[in-house]
C-alpha cells in the first residue's frame, strides 16, 4: 500500500461509518487537526496510534507501516482553487508581511516553528453568522549568528 491508498481507504470507512474526523482522533487519543493531517499523509503516527487507527477503521494490517511512514511533506505551489483552502492562502498573502513584523516585535529576529507546532479550530455561534476561530501555537525559534 501506497500513502495515497491508505488515505483513500480511511475517507472510504469514515463516509461509510459516518465518522468524524473527532470521533477518529478521539479513538486513537490525538486531536482532530493532526489526526487528520496523518491520514492525509502529511505526518507519520507513532507504532501506538498507527496500531489503534488501524483497529479502530477495520483497515488492513499493512496500513500501520504506511502510517509509520516519514512523510514528504510537499504540496501543489499554484494558487488553490478551493474556496476555503485559497482563503486560508489569501490571510497569508496579505497578512503574512503583518504577522512576521508583529511576531518579529515581540520575539526577535526568527520564526514561528511548524515541527514544535500545534493547531486548533474551533467554531464560536454568532447570530450574524458563526465564527471560525484558527489556533496556531507555534514554539519561536530564534535565527542564530555564528
Amino acid at each position: 500500500m501506497k500513502k495515497i491508498d491508505v488515505t483513500e481507504a480511511i475517507f472510504a470507512i469514515k463516509k461509510e461509518k459516518n465518522l468524524t474526523w473527532e470521533a477518529i482522533a478521539d479513538a486513537v487519543g490525538m486531536t482532530d487537526v493532526w489526526i487528520t493531517s496523518a491520514c492525509l499523509g502529511m505526518n507519520s503516527c507513532t507504532e501506538e496510534v498507527a496500531e489503534k487507527l488501524v483497529a479502530f477503521l477495520g483497515l488492513p494490517a499493512e496500513a500501520k507501516s504506511v502510517l509509520m511512514e516519514y512523510p514528504t511533506k510537499t504540496w501543489d505551489e499554484a494558487i488553490p482553487q478551493d474556496p476555503l483552502i485559497y482563503r486560508l492562502y489569501e490571510v497569508v498573502g496579505v497578512y503574512g508581511p503583518t504577522l512576521k513584523e508583529v511576531i518579529q516585535e515581540k520575539f526577535g529576529d526568527g520564526i514561528m516553528s511548524a515541527i514544535d507546532f500545534s493547531m486548533k479550530v474551533d467554531k464560536q455561534e454568532n447570530p450574524k453568522g458563526d465564527r471560525v476561530i484558527l489556533t496556531l501555537n507555534g514554539k519561536f525559534l530564534p535565527y542564530k549568528s555564528w
